[in-house]
Order: C-alpha cells, then sequence, then structure tokens
C-alpha cells in the first residue's frame, strides 16, 4: 500500500527543515545540482576537498557521491566523505555514472561500494547491471535497456548482491529494497534534453532521505515529484525548448509542495521470496 498522503508532505518538510545536502559532484552539474536544490528548499553545499570532506560530511543531513567527473582526487574525498557518513548515521547515495562506459568508472564505483555502506544506488539500467557483473548496451553516459530484461527484476537482483536500496530511472523509475519495489510513472521527455537532470535527481533523493527515514518512501516520493514537476515545467515552458525548459523546470521545483500527485503514479510490488537482500 502506497502511503501517498505521507508522501505529500515531504516537500513541505524539505522546506520547513532545510537540510544541508553535501555534494561531490562532478564539474558539469555543479551549479544546476546546487540551484535545483535550492529551489525545493534544501541547503546545498558542494564541498570536495580532502582536507574537509568527513567534517562536513558528518553535519549534513545527506551525502551524495556523483561519478561524472572522475579524478583520484574525487575518489578519495568520496571515500573520506563516505566513512564519516556511515560513523555518523548520515545517509550516503551513490550516482555510478557511466559505470560500464570504462573500466575506470566501473572499478571505481565498485570501490566506494566496498568501502562505504550506500543507502541508495541510483543508476540507468546499464550502470546498475554493470555493476552487478551484468552486460547491457552503453554509450558515453547513455544506456539502453537490454533485450528481455525488466527493470524491476534487475534492480531486485542488484539489491540482493550491492545490500542497499537500487533506485532505476528510466521510461519508468523502479526503487527496491530488493522485498518491496516502488514503480513510478511521470516525468517528460525533455528531462533527457537538459545535462544534469539525472544528477540533480540524485541530490533531491538526498533531499527526500534527509527528512524521511524508510528509504523506500522517500525515494519513491523523490521519483513521483520530480517527475511531475517536469511536466510543470514543459507546460509552462510552452514547448518552446530545453534552455527556456530548464528554467521553468527550477521554478516547478520550487513549486512541489502546491501540486500534489496520483496516487496511481506510484505502484508497489512485492518482490518473489529468494531474491531480497533482506531475507
Amino acid at each position: 500500500m502506497v502511503n501517498i498522503s505521507g508522501m505529500q508532505l515531504l516537500p513541505q518538510e524539505i522546506k520547513r527543515r532545510r537540510p544541508l545536502i553535501h555534494n561531490i559532484t562532478n564539474e558539469v552539474v555543479t551549479n544546476f545540482t546546487a540551484n535545483g536544490l535550492l529551489a525545493a528548499g534544501a541547503s546545498p553545499v558542494m564541498a570536495s576537498a580532502s582536507e574537509e570532506v568527513a567534517d562536513m560530511a558528518k553535519m549534513a543531513g545527506a551525502l551524495v557521491l556523483n561519478l561524472g567527473t572522475l579524478n583520484a582526487q574525487m575518489v578519495e574525498a568520496a571515500i573520506l566523505a563516505g566513512r564519516s557518513a556511515n560513523l555518523h548515521g548520515i545517509p550516503v547515495l551513490l550516482d555510478p555514472v557511466g559505470a560500464g562506459a570504462t573500466p575506470y568508472r566501473t572499478r571505481t564505483a565498485l570501490e566506494i561500494l566496498r568501502n562505504v555502506r550506500v543507502s541508495i544506488v541510483r543508476g540507468n539500467v546499464a550502470e546498475v547491471a554493470n555493476l552487478i557483473g551484468e552486460a547491457a548496451a552503453i554509450k558515453g553516459v547513455d544506456a539502453d535497456v537490454a533485450d528481455g530484461e525488466t527493470p524491476v527484476d534487475l534492480a531486485a537482483r542488484a539489491a540482493h548482491r550491492i545490500g542497499s536500496v537500487v533506485a532505476i530511472t528510466g521510461r519508468e523509475d523502479v526503487i527496491t529494497d530488493g522485498v518491496a519495489a516502488y514503480v513510478v510513472r511521470g516525468g517528460h521527455p525533455m528531462l533527457t534534453r537538459v545535462t544534469g537532470t539525472g544528477c540533480l535527481l540524485t541530490s533531491m533523493m538526498g533531499a527526500f532521505t534527509a527528512v524521511e527515514s524508510d528509504l523506500l518512501t522517500a525515494g519513491a516520493a523523490a521519483f513521483a515529484f520530480y517527475g511531475a514537476a517536469g511536466i510543470r515545467a514543459y507546460d509552462a515552458a510552452d514547448s518552446r525548448g530545453p534552455g527556456s525548459f530548464q528554467i521553468a523546470f527550477l521554478d516547478a521545483l520550487s513549486e512541489m509542495d502546491q501540486f500534489p500527485v496520483a496516487e496511481e503514479a506510484i505502484i508497489c510490488h512485492k518482490i518473489p521470496a529468494g531474491r531480497g537482500f533482506l531475507q
């Protein structure tokens, strides 16, 4: 059963509590991510220096690790921050951007998973598949759905093997702990024409986890509100193109607490016995 009424309150909680979201993210999306979190009511910080990330992470409501533009210093900082977050009970979200595109990206994502207890892994089909050693078509940081693969099945299998909640984005978004899963419908194709909307989504999930301890509820709500904001932005931008859409999308994120999410947009699934890492 989906608790829509409880989810509806979460954008209000973000604005009321203004959680600090610590992002160690890529240089392409830093500004857009910060502005998106600010629009939603959160307080972003983009600290990435190894000398301070452990101190920053322990003060945060959530830590988001994004592998978009990798280098050795970023990986060191991510692990230091992740360990500090683990020590202080702060949820950690990992966005393994481009895992599978190069061996270095895949190795780095797996290294972080070995050294940091990650609460939620959020990626596309190919990224998640490559994290668990399964082949999936990937070009750059974009992905194709593997033939015959169901995203719910893949996400549940990944949750089992990784030992964390797994979220997969696509035509329908999926989030599962390996026992139960939410499938969330919504969004707009224009979201794929603006660089950084996927990265911002992971950070937005961080904002929701900062105010809701149930990771599935937080993740499903983030998917639902983010998708609804995409539709609202497209309508407001009069279909002019990605530039006007990006601005309208930031405006829509600032209004998330003012519009409802349809109950039919979120479907709850039970994962068959034996496939969940909590079983």
